[in-house]
């Protein structure tokens, strides 16, 4: 069972409420193709850029009340006005997928939270407000269970990012449990690296727990599709502790 942070969100889900389901589409559709500029196909690093600068500009445009060049942006104009969902949680996601193009090492674990901060959290807090539930406590759930999700993306794609010449896993912790890249070039899982892995398992299920009560906290159909998403997240972190770390 994959886990991507975006897919993880219910995107137009049925278990959604109807007048919940194009909001959250377009949420996602700029999300993912935002991250499709930094990740997917071959083109260099300044065109990967320049495309997020053109969704930068586009928010621009909403702000400032003037049309949008891409014609699907007029929609998500119509649901930011609407719903009064914060431009600048969209601009986090930017600089989130700009980093993605920039930087490839992480020095330690709080670089990483700052990343998860903005690739994962700002889903969670447009979702929320789209809602009617973005309360303050619901809002340190919502982060927790996104960075959790955004950790555990890192965790079965360890493999896949360094295809891409990223390591998303803190370097100061590779140094202490004596993990070197060449071990995951080599897919080699001997050493030190299940017990590293056990590590990084048990932080980012507590990190999924702390944010377990919203799924209790939000009502219907919302508050069993966050359920759904957050056992969805802790199996994923199972069956990797299962195999010993060994995600290649």
């Amino acid at each position: 069972m994959a886990v991507n942070h975006y897919e993880n969100f219910p995107v137009a889900s049925l278990l959604l409420p109807s007048q919940f389901r194009h909001p959250v589409a377009l949420i996602y559709r700029f999300a993912r193709e935002a991250d499709d500029f930094a990740d997917e196909g071959d083109l260099p690093d300044h065109v990967r850029l320049q495309q997020l600068d053109g969704f930068r500009h586009e928010l621009h445009r909403i702000e400032a009340g003037a049309p949008p060049d891409i014609p699907w942006f007029s929609e998500l104009a119509q649901i930011v006005g609407e719903r009064r969902l914060p431009v600048d949680a969209f601009r986090d996601l930017l600089s989130a997928f700009s980093q993605d193009v920039t930087k490839k090492r992480y020095a330690d674990y709080g670089e990483v939270l700052d990343y998860c901060r903005r690739s994962a959290n700002p889903v969670g807090r447009l979702l929320l407000i789209l809602y009617g539930n973005a309360t303050a406590q619901n809002l340190a759930y919502s982060d927790a269970v996104c960075s959790s999700l955004q950790l555990i993306n890192f965790l079965q794609d360890i493999a896949i990012d360094y295809r891409k010449g990223r390591i998303y896993l803190p370097q100061d912790e590779m140094a202490r449990f004596e993990v070197s890249e060449r071990q995951i070039a080599a897919g080699d899982v001997g050493g030190n690296w299940p017990a590293f892995i056990a590590f990084q398992i048990g932080r980012a299920r507590e990190l999924l727990y702390a944010g377990a009560p919203l799924g209790r906290i939000l009502k219907g159909r919302i508050g069993l599709e966050m359920r759904m998403i957050i056992a969805g997240g802790d199996r994923i972190l199972t069956k990797i502790a299962r195999v010993g770390g060994d995600v290649f």
